[in-house]
């Protein structure tokens, strides 16, 4: 009876690991895959709607982590537009939604203009010094 409650639970348990590691491989993406967009089906006729930039006055109710976030994200549309944009003129073909790449644009610009607006009206001239030189780093 010992014997089978260890080995029962030895056994079960590495059931347990290999059927997670099995859902984590479908799960697990390249990380290289996050520079290409996901196609869409051709056979859809609606056209992809995408949003607007962020206009500076939402982003003045935005937390300093929250700004962090939203640049990282805008960073990694940027650069999967980029990626997609250059994809595209080496193989000919013209590149479907040029007017996303000014959207991202402006909405890290704006970002970085209320992030410096926030430096500015720092009390303290070590901390807005520093915050004004993490501004200028990104």
């Amino acid at each position: 009876m010992f014997l089978r409650k260890v080995f029962g639970r030895a056994l079960f348990s590495s059931v347990k690991s290999e059927a997670s590691a099995a859902t984590a491989a479908t799960t697990c993406r390249n990380p290289l895959e996050e520079f290409f967009e996901v196609d869409r089906n051709p056979e859809d006729e609606n056209p992809v709607v995408y949003g607007r930039s962020w206009k500076a006055s939402e982003l003045r109710l935005k937390s300093w982590d929250d700004l962090q976030k939203l640049w990282y994200v805008l960073l990694k549309e940027k650069n999967m537009l980029m990626t997609q944009r250059q994809m595209l003129q080496a193989q000919n073909l013209r590149f479907p939604n040029p007017e996303r790449v000014p959207k991202v644009r402006k909405s890290m610009c704006r970002i970085k203009h209320v992030l410096t607006e926030r430096a500015i009206e720092e009390a303290d001239p070590r901390r807005s010094a520093e915050m004004k030189r993490m501004i200028n780093a990104l």
